[in-house]
């Protein structure tokens, strides 16, 4: 039996809910055109919050403080409550080195001219300035010295987590201290593709640990288009 992709939180767009194997044909899915997400029936769509500033701003939809108000783009609460202490990172480093570019994107070798490539043109697409390792560092520079100098450059990072990233991590040899302070700073966003959060968390449950964006709920331009709302300032 098909399994939902998101069983907790939703669907938050009518692509992650129409590629789920479980609900694609399924009728317990309703669209709600206040909020454009897809939430199971019963459940509530548009989520608020209140106090602290993780709060949603609108009943309609679940949108953080950095989105604009004429933004289409739907977050569900997991989503808040993980990237907005990314925001904060991006805010005071904004403030401190105001030259540094937006985000830089960390990925599997393997990964360069596919997912990876589609995820930095989105990017730039969008406005984002981005560190892009395929173009700044040579084959072979280790994972964690890729992420120390893509963030030396960048506000905050990107982690792609794809299968050829997974059969990866094993031999590079993540110091845990270090990724641990990396998380601890709240600098990196793992986003998720064509893999899951459990299968990363067998890897590495540090980087597990640090929800982030998973294409199985946004397609890959809409988590672009997350990014680069959660960098404008």
């Amino acid at each position: 039996m098909a399994r939902c992709t998101a069983p907790v939180r939703g669907h938050s767009s009518a692509s992650a809910a129409a590629e789920c194997p479980a609900c694609r044909h399924s009728s317990r899915y309703a669209y709600s055109r206040s909020s454009s997400s897809y939430a199971p029936s019963g459940s509530t769509a548009g989520y608020s919050t209140s106090g602290g500033s993780s709060s949603v701003r609108s009943s309609s939809g679940s949108r953080p403080k950095w989105s604009n108000a004429g933004s289409s783009i739907v977050y569900t609460p997991a989503q808040v409550q993980s990237l907005t202490p990314i925001r904060e990172t991006v805010e005071t480093r904004a403030e401190t080195q105001p030259d540094l570019r937006d985000v830089f994107l960390c990925h599997a070798w393997d990964d360069r001219q596919g997912p990876a490539k589609e995820l930095h043109d989105l990017l730039v697409a969008a406005g984002v300035k981005v560190w892009f390792s395929e173009k700044d560092l040579g084959l072979g520079v280790p994972m964690m010295r890729a992420i120390d100098k893509g963030l030396a450059k960048s506000r905050i990072g990107l982690v792609l987590v794809t299968p050829a990233l997974l059969a990866r991590l094993p031999k590079e040899g993540v110091a845990d201290k270090e990724l641990s302070a990396l998380l601890a700073g709240n600098q990196l966003v793992p986003i998720v593709h064509n893999t899951t959060y459990v299968a990363l968390r067998d890897i590495s449950p540090l980087l597990a640990s640090r929800s982030g964006l998973d294409t199985a709920e946004d397609s890959m331009a809409v988590v672009a288009r997350k990014i680069a709302e959660l960098v404008t300032l």
